[in-house]
């Protein structure tokens, strides 16, 4: 059986995913205390007809979120496989949403209902189980398609042992993708946007495609850009990493990230990687 337990930060698009994970054949159960996590992976396991499942976990438990990892390790204990998605995003973000929403933060009466403080002290409170899973996504810059594609990119097909790869454009004026593990400006090569027939256009049109892609800086680039990642991804795959993030960035994340971005993603699916890419600022100005 394929299990997966969606956790993260309160407002980071946690329902969102579970929806997402429904639509591609996942049963899914939100709001489970980690405690009943086993109990609930048992009663998959008896149950026919369920091959794969999702639960949602977090610190709307309060104190019984404290026992996550205990949880953890006794389906390890057991040898049940499981994965661990986890849904971030920036504080800004985060605080924004709450506001617009007027939900109140499942942390905030601990703090005398400080929405800022409320989102910090979760997210120290979430560290280590961040650290802990197996797929981070970022969900400050998507929207709820494209955090949907994402999931489905994930688990549509079976996530298996297998190292993915998950390609990003960005522009560094809307900030990092937190999801990072790699990333690489590329600021410096030329830009596109000076040119007045390009500036309309993205690094997915096969003009501004080849005129990034063909000058010698950009071929330079490519040429260390591809060793790197074909050194590193065994060594990723040999210490268990199920996902690999290769962010990409540029100005405002239309042209030059765009373009080397997807030459990544299809250079890897070249190579018989399980490889995505998501051009996460392309429609932002």
């Amino acid at each position: 059986m394929e299990f997966v337990i969606v956790t993260g930060l309160s407002g980071a698009g946690k329902t969102r995913a579970m929806h997402a994970m429904e639509d591609i054949g996942f049963y899914c159960v939100d709001n489970l205390p980690p405690a009943l996590i086993p109990v609930f992976y048992d009663l998959c396991l008896k149950s026919e007809g369920i091959g794969r499942a999702a639960v949602v976990t977090d610190t709307r438990g309060g104190e019984m979120f404290m026992s996550f990892f205990t949880a953890m390790e006794s389906l390890k204990r057991d040898g049940k496989p499981y994965q661990i998605l986890f849904l971030d995003s920036s504080d800004p973000v985060l605080v924004h949403r709450f506001k617009e929403t007027r939900r109140k933060h499942p942390l905030s009466d601990e703090l005398n209902g400080s929405l800022e403080q409320a989102v910090k002290l979760e997210r120290d409170m979430l560290q280590l189980v961040k650290e802990s899973a197996g797929f981070v996504i970022d969900t400050s810059g998507l929207s709820p398609a494209q955090l949907k594609s994402r999931i489905a990119e994930l688990f549509l097909n079976s996530a298996g042992d297998s190292l993915s790869v998950h390609c990003i454009s960005f522009g560094f004026k809307f900030g990092v993708p937190m999801e990072a593990d790699l990333v690489f400006d590329v600021r410096c090569l030329p830009n596109p946007f000076y040119d007045e027939a390009l500036r309309p256009m993205t690094g997915l049109d096969p003009e501004v495609r080849d005129y990034v892609m063909e000058k010698e800086e950009t071929k330079g680039f490519v040429e260390r850009f591809t060793d790197m990642v074909d050194y590193l991804l065994p060594l990723y795959a040999r210490e268990g990493k199920s996902q690999l993030v290769i962010a990409v960035g540029c100005t405002g994340g239309h042209h030059r990230s765009v373009a080397l971005a997807q030459f990544m993603r299809d250079y890897l699916v070249d190579q018989g990687v399980r490889a995505s890419v998501t051009h996460r600022d392309i429609q932002k100005f």
